[in-house]
């Protein structure tokens, strides 16, 4: 595919990516950590929807704990949200014939 051809082909190319922009707010990634304790709900957008605490954490831990282990399980959620961005993104350009292009989205 020339440059020329882009050219003609991005108001599709652009659709498209709009398109899949908006799908990725519906969907969700879980992150975990304290083997399960702490679970985070992430959109494809990389918005939290929920933080979920085991009962056990709240009696058994002290609050710097509880902090960090509220942060890990977010930020595992972040990355496997970046994950669902990277896959919808190769998986985009290979309908629309393009190489994968990092910072699509």
């Amino acid at each position: 595919m020339d440059i020329f051809s882009l050219l003609k082909d991005f108001q599709r190319i652009r659709a498209k990516i709009e398109d899949v922009k908006e799908s990725l707010k519906e969907k969700t990634v879980e992150g975990y950590s304290g083997g399960g304790m702490v679970k985070a709900v992430v959109t494809g957008a990389q918005e939290v929807v929920s933080i979920q605490v085991d009962d056990t954490v709240w009696e058994s831990m002290d609050k710097s704990t509880i902090e960090d282990l509220i942060a890990a399980a977010v930020n595992d959620a972040l990355r496997r949200a970046r994950d669902l961005v990277e896959e919808e993104m190769k998986r985009v350009a290979k309908e629309l014939g393009l190489p994968p292009v990092p910072g699509l989205f």
